[in-house]
């Protein structure tokens, strides 16, 4: 029975009691991790997921990180007063041993996912990023400045700097208002568009 798993953006073909060497993960010498990305199973009944089989996973212990051989980069350029630059790169790696391929039941195994340095940080800090972002404007309750044509981020945050975050304060401001707000140029139309957005 082999496994095709997918981790750090390649493809491996896998047995039990097979040695890998695959980009960092973040496991020390002797953890069992198992890598959840599971392409296909095969043997007597294969199995080809669309895209990962479902329920399937692949567990492996660590051996060791480690580095790779040492990739050098060497660039000349031609002609007179040209220049070189040389620079070498030694890639980190984990070696794993292959233990065990699961055909079902990866959830219930309770085995810690392969990840890698930062597989699963960044999507996770996005969202919340954007949630209060997104949150900001209607817990101070304050309107959407931007959908005011011409006002980008910066300007709806001079503009809030300035006193004004709602449509109905734009919309009320008159002429001599207008001068008087040194912050940010406030142009006509915002004031018409206030009006309409204010209306609902």
């Amino acid at each position: 029975m082999f496994a095709v798993l997918k981790t750090g953006g390649k493809q491996y073909k896998v047995q039990a009691g097979d040695m890998l060497r695959v980009e960092k993960l973040s496991a020390d010498a002797g953890e069992t991790v198992q890598f959840n990305d599971v392409l296909m199973i095969g043997g007597d009944s294969p199995v080809v997921g669309a895209p990962l089989v479902s329920g399937a996973a692949v567990q492996a212990e660590v051996v060791d990180q480690i580095k790779g051989d040492k990739v050098i980069n060497f660039v000349k350029r031609r002609r007179k007063h040209s220049s070189k630059r040389t620079v070498g790169h030694r890639q980190k790696l984990t070696l794993v041993k292959i233990t065990e391929i699961l055909a079902s039941g990866a959830d219930a195994s309770g085995v810690k996912a392969a990840t890698g340095k930062g597989d699963a940080a960044p999507a996770a800090k996005a969202p919340k990023a954007k949630a209060a972002k997104a949150a900001a404007p209607a817990a101070a309750g304050s309107d959407d400045l931007t959908q005011l044509t011409g006002v980008g981020p910066a300007a709806a945050t001079k503009l809030q700097a300035a006193g004004l975050t709602t449509f109905a304060q734009i919309a009320a401001l008159s002429e001599d208002d207008i001068a008087g707000i040194e912050a940010v140029k406030i142009k006509p139309e915002w004031v018409e568009q206030a009006k309409e957005l204010a209306q609902g």
